[in-house]
């Protein structure tokens, strides 16, 4: 991989030396599912559950794109969205719905990166 890549992933909140320990060092897998990222529908869903009030959908997506994000060793973006399920499942909507801004930032600043290092 490429040093620039390498480090605007990291700069993103990847650790990318993690999540390649957990794909065998495989860089060619590593950006297959990267690329995948980018298709995963689940941060819409998200926002569109936040903007309908919907507990039950922002719970499920939630919870599905933290799974992804720490899959993808995406370490700052999982942090936020383990808090925000913790929160869903507490019945805290504002906090829930609070963490919104920092989770979309992280997200967008993740898709950025990996559109540029692909």
């Amino acid at each position: 991989m490429d040093a620039w890549k390498k480090e605007a992933l990291i700069e993103a909140g990847i650790d990318v030396d993690d999540v390649l320990g957990r794909f065998m060092g495989n860089e060619a897998l590593l950006s297959r599912f990267l690329k995948k990222f980018l298709d995963d529908a689940n941060y819409g869903k998200l926002l569109q559950a936040i903007t309908e009030r919907d507990a039950d959908a922002a719970v499920a997506a939630s919870h599905t794109l933290k799974g992804v994000c720490g899959n993808l060793s995406m370490t700052g973006l999982y942090d936020l969205l383990t808090r925000q399920v913790a929160a869903l499942r507490d019945g805290n909507w504002d906090a829930a719905a609070g963490l919104m801004p920092e989770i979309s930032q992280a997200y967008e600043t993740i898709v950025l990166a990996i559109q540029r290092s692909a």
